[in-house]
């Protein structure tokens, strides 16, 4: 790598400068450069293209194209955009002047735009992630998330050695060259009085998520303040969701040591599903709590009063971390007595035709036991289908989003193309016999052309969502909905006549 020399001295030189041009011309446009900055911003280009012969390469490489095109080869470099991206002062200060005049989910929609602008935001790479519907679930495949059948080599992935941060979602990595992060921005969010932040996921698995992240660095929990919390966030920005996973291991997040939640403008399945049963509290005669018609242990819990959702939601939390229940495998404490039941409890602000609108928290009642036979959780993927999906089940698969990896990209094609084929299943897929079966048998059932290849993905993909399905059903904590409503009846809520 050579010495920065401030000024082009090659004959590639011109090429240099076109690309620097269009690219301060951008963050004039997009990233809140300020005109009196221009020069600066060019020089700043400069010596970067100057010092980096890689970067310096692929500025000639995009010359010839036009400025979209260097714009979107830029896109790929966190080390130029974050040169170009604005200082987080200024990015707050921006937010709060939209929230001023245009209001809180503008502010936001403002911020999305801009880390999509800046490349924190990989919506490109997001796009190309295979996406569909099926049985009643969305699945994506996401070809960005690695995948981590190891925990213990997931959270020490999260490691942030050599930096202020303690962990990759404390504030201290914003900008943080050695993850990857110098064009990352957050803003400011006040949660029951106290500082928080967001900030919007680079690889997000829906429209605008993001997480919401406690300015001190403390240990993930679900109590009743999380109700609190939640209820606060949605009422400022009534467009969004927000929950958290369940504060314990091998049921969902990787980052327990750091109190965060996580949400955006996506209804999820689980939140679209109808009600089984409907219930009503004589202590609290203004929320209604239901029995969600989901394959996961789930209630739904409904009132206009804020403080009314918390009394209910810590009704049910409190009860549920000290059930045990030997005939369904649920025990409240492990044999070294860690407590091994919690809620992931997730809020929205609704709002109906003709009716004012109410707070909804749902609950998704989780337990992280283990056993000789599930040694990885008995309320987790059953082993026939590790093949799909080994990882624990979090909170946004709970909700009926399932984020698998992104080898079923080349796996799924593989399939497919046997069964067009009508060759026998391949060697390498031999865990995929179940899908294979199924998906055959589907074809054969529907009197579909087996060898037309939109019939055989179709097939795929409705097993695929079948089986995501009956993975939910691995970790629901009651096997039918029967059970789960004699624990509701047994805190004193009736059915609703």
């Amino acid at each position: 790598m050579s010495e920065p020399t401030g000024h082009v001295n090659s004959e590639d030189g011109d090429a240099v400068v076109h690309v620097i041009d269009a690219l301060v011309a951008y963050a004039r446009e997009r990233l809140l450069l300020d005109a009196r900055d221009h020069d600066w911003m060019r020089n700043r280009l400069l010596e970067l293209f100057d010092a980096d012969e890689s970067l310096r390469a692929q500025a000639v490489a995009l010359a010839g194209q036009g400025g979209e095109a260097i714009v979107d080869g830029a896109l790929a470099s966190d080390e130029v955009m974050g040169t170009l991206s604005a200082a987080p002062s200024r990015i707050q200060d921006e937010y709060d002047d939209v929230r001023a005049t245009a209001g809180n989910m503008e502010a936001m929609r403002w911020l999305y735009d801009y880390c999509v602008a800046n490349g924190s935001v990989k919506l490109a790479q997001l796009r190309r992630n295979v996406r569909f519907d099926s049985a009643g679930l969305v699945v994506t495949v996401n070809t960005a998330k690695p995948e981590f059948t190891d925990m213990r080599k997931a959270a020490r992935g999260n490691s942030v050695d050599g930096s202020f941060a303690q962990c990759t979602i404390c504030h201290e990595n914003e900008g943080l060259a050695a993850r990857g992060k110098r064009t990352l921005r957050t803003v400011e969010v006040e949660l029951s009085g106290s500082p928080w932040f967001w900030q919007f996921s680079p690889y997000g698995y829906f429209r605008q998520h993001g997480i919401c992240v406690n300015r001190e660095h403390t240990p993930m929990r679900v109590d009743e303040s999380t109700f609190g919390n939640l209820l606060d966030f949605v009422i400022q920005f009534p467009d969004y969701f927000l929950g958290c996973n369940a504060a314990l291991p091998r049921i969902g997040g990787s980052v327990l040591a750091h109190d965060h939640y996580q949400g955006g403008g996506e209804i999820m399945p689980m939140q679209r599903a109808a009600a089984w049963k409907t219930f009503t509290s004589p202590e609290v005669d203004d929320a209604v709590l239901d029995i969600i018609d989901w394959p996961a242990s789930a209630l739904r819990v409904r009132s206009r009063r804020r403080d009314s959702i918390m009394r209910v939601c810590e009704r049910i939390r409190e009860a549920w971390v000290a059930y045990d229940d030997p005939a369904i495998g649920v025990a409240a404490h492990g044999p070294d007595s860690s407590a091994q039941s919690s809620l992931a409890p997730i809020a929205r602000y609704v709002s109906a035709v003709g009716e004012p609108p109410a707070y909804e928290m749902s609950l998704i009642l989780r337990n992280n036991a283990v056993s000789d036979q599930y040694p990885l959780g008995v309320f987790h993927a059953h082993p026939e289908y590790f093949f799909l999906k080994q990882e624990p089940i979090g909170l946004i698969e709970a909700m009926g989003l399932f984020v698998l990896p992104g080898r079923l990209v080349n796996q799924l094609g593989a399939l497919e193309d046997a069964l067009v084929s009508g060759k026998d299943l391949p060697a390498d897929l031999a865990g995929f016999e179940l899908m294979w079966r199924a998906a055959r048998d589907g074809l054969e059932r529907s009197g579909a052309d087996a060898h037309d290849r939109n019939a055989v993905r179709a097939a795929v993909r409705e097993e695929l969502g079948g089986i995501c399905r009956r993975i939910l059903g691995n970790i629901a904590v009651f096997p039918t909905h029967e059970g789960l409503e004699r624990f509701v009846e047994g805190l004193g809520f009736v059915v609703q006549e």
